[in-house]
């Protein structure tokens, strides 16, 4: 599986605060080895073909599935599912 980090993923990336950033490494990590893993709690979001998953209590990362990649689309609080509710 090939993991491709979006511009928006690394905009998002350098404006989240240190201890979000080192939280979304470790769910980074458990993501590559098994990105069903439990402390993740996946899901897609209904209607679009978005994932989403935990980075900690308040932060998420979105993410596509698309020919064979994972293209990791967002990164930050709740707010940016339902900003990607309305994309496809």
């Amino acid at each position: 599986m090939r993991i491709i980090f979006t511009e928006p993923f690394r905009r998002d990336y350098g404006r989240l605060p240190f201890d979000a950033r080192r939280a979304l490494h470790k769910a980074l990590k458990f993501f590559i080895t098994n990105p069903r893993h439990r402390s993740l709690r996946a899901k897609k979001l209904p209607g679009t073909i978005i994932w989403y998953a935990r980075i900690s209590r308040a932060y998420r990362f979105t993410f596509e599935y698309r020919d064979g990649e994972v293209f990791l689309r967002r990164a930050g609080t709740h707010d940016i599912l339902s900003q990607e509710r309305f994309k496809r």
